[in-house]
């Protein structure tokens, strides 16, 4: 009986890991879209068939996005007292024990998303500008973003990877003047968010997946496509593409690298890791941590 349950758990992570990569997938391409309406830089011969993915925390940009958005957010006094305590816990909880309850992260990860609920899309949107302003604009590595140019000049389109929500990775896109963003998708109704996801986090398989549903939308051929990450959770993202290259990697995507004959970049200085606040990946132990470093950052 337990190895049916097994299979159904697994059967439905994967079934939401697809639809978050399909709302992902469809928000960049409505995203790329509009801004597409703004008045373009002369491009370069296009490269229709090729594209380029990269990550964003550690691998963009120095550090986790959600960390400088939980941080721009409680200085807005998005967070209460009894919010930062049910966060702290679990926090505590994933680094005693070393691992995450997927029943807790199910649970946690809807209480942080009440925090927007209520909201409007366009009032994050404008929150999301000032926080990119104050927070990240100097956080992006200029090796990766050399990288990203690179493409951009041989007629290729390059998109982010995240699982920070889809608003502030279109943000932090056109900034850095790329093609899109995917990116985690909230569910909205008439403007307004409700407080639930579509499907999941944009975080591993749910990434390979949106690759995927992107380039079918695009008419890709992802065997001359790029992807970049610092995350051995990338792993599937890294692996649907036809080079993958490791960018200020972690000590397991670098061995799988290695192991696979991939590419190695690494920006950090004397190859020491720049964790800022908190790791990449964006289970609860990470937005917990974002969280309670906010809190402490709007306190002071």
């Amino acid at each position: 009986m337990s190895v049916w349950r097994g299979r159904d758990k697994s059967q439905e992570l994967e079934r939401l890991a697809e639809l978050a990569g399909e709302a992902s997938a469809e928000a960049a391409m409505a995203t790329a879209t509009a801004e597409a309406l703004e008045p373009p830089a002369p491009p370069a011969p296009p490269d229709l068939t090729a594209a380029a993915f990269f990550d964003v925390d550690n691998t963009m940009m120095m550090g986790a996005s959600i960390f400088y958005f939980a941080r721009g957010l409680a200085a807005r006094k998005f967070f209460t007292s009894a919010d930062l305590a049910g966060f702290v816990w679990q926090q505590v909880k994933f680094r005693l024990g070393g691992r995450e309850n997927k029943e807790d992260i199910k649970t946690h990860r809807e209480r942080a998303l009440s925090f927007v609920a209520g909201r409007t899309v366009q009032e994050l949107t404008d929150i999301s500008e000032e926080i990119y302003d104050e927070l990240m604009a100097d956080k992006i590595w200029s090796g990766t973003r050399a990288l990203a140019q690179m493409h951009i000049d041989a007629g290729q389109r390059v998109w982010l990877v995240t699982a920070t929500p889809i608003e502030l990775a279109a943000i932090i896109s056109r900034r850095l003047g790329l093609t899109g963003a995917l990116g985690t998708v909230a569910e909205t109704k008439d403007g307004v968010y409700t407080g639930r996801l579509v499907g999941d986090l944009l975080h591993g398989r749910a990434k390979a997946h949106a690759v995927r549903a992107l380039a079918s939308r695009e008419g890709l051929n992802l065997k001359r496509c790029t992807a970049y990450s610092d995350s051995q959770n990338d792993v599937p993202m890294l692996s649907v593409v036809g080079t993958a290259v490791a960018v200020n990697p972690d000590g397991g995507l670098r061995d799988v690298a290695r192991a696979r004959g991939w590419e190695i970049r690494d920006f950090r200085t004397g190859r020491k890791a720049a964790k800022i606040g908190v790791p990449s990946v964006l289970g609860v132990g990470a937005v917990a941590g974002a969280v309670a470093a906010g809190m402490a950052y709007r306190k002071r």
